[in-house]
């Protein structure tokens, strides 16, 4: 098998696709780059598609034996889920920023736990880490500065993950270019 093509499986693929576009409007409707889209837009995205669909392709990825991304999907499905579906307000800004703060200390372990991963994934829950302790940060703190950072990173992340999954339906490259370990260095004597 090829080192710089993905080939990963149909449900990482599909959740990869999920996380990718739930994240990627999340963290755009944070930023408010695109004037009259705001964190609020992504609620419906973020409550089917990164909430249920993730979720059910974590399930699917938990019966397939994949323990790690069963576990990732389930737990980022339950995080977006339970945020979209309280995302109008009903929890105080301190009880928002915990809330996000928890799920980023997930993220951490999902991004710990990733080591063996492609360095696209290691990559998108590295900046769902980051995004989450922003976001709570901004909350904590009522950080208008804090919450548009953390959008930015969390756009980056959705990103990732959207190139990881068309990488893979595609077949397209996601190696980094550059010398393989151990190459180019040659004994003498």
């Amino acid at each position: 098998m090829d080192n710089d093509v993905p080939s990963g499986s149909t449900t990482s693929t599909l959740g990869q696709l999920a996380l990718g576009i739930t994240l990627l409007l999340f963290g755009l409707g944070n930023t408010r780059v695109i004037d009259g889209v705001t964190q609020a837009d992504s609620v419906p995205l973020a409550t089917y598609v990164g909430g249920i669909a993730l979720f059910v392709a974590g399930l699917v990825a938990f019966r397939d034996r994949d323990a790690f991304t069963g576990t990732a999907f389930t737990a980022l499905g339950a995080f977006w889920f339970t945020w979209g579906v309280t995302a109008d307000g009903r929890m105080s800004a301190n009880a928002t920023g915990l809330f996000l703060l928890l799920f980023a200390l997930v993220a951490l372990s999902l991004t710990a736990g990733a080591s063996g991963a492609p360095l696209l994934t290691r990559g998108t829950y590295a900046l769902l880490f980051v995004a989450l302790l922003l976001l709570a940060v901004s909350q904590f703190g009522d950080s208008a500065a804090l919450a548009k950072a953390g959008g930015w990173f969390a756009a980056a992340g959705g990103l990732l993950a959207w190139y990881a999954a068309t990488a893979a339906l595609a077949h397209w490259p996601t190696a980094l270019p550059g010398r393989a370990a151990g190459r180019g260095v040659t004994a003498t004597g």
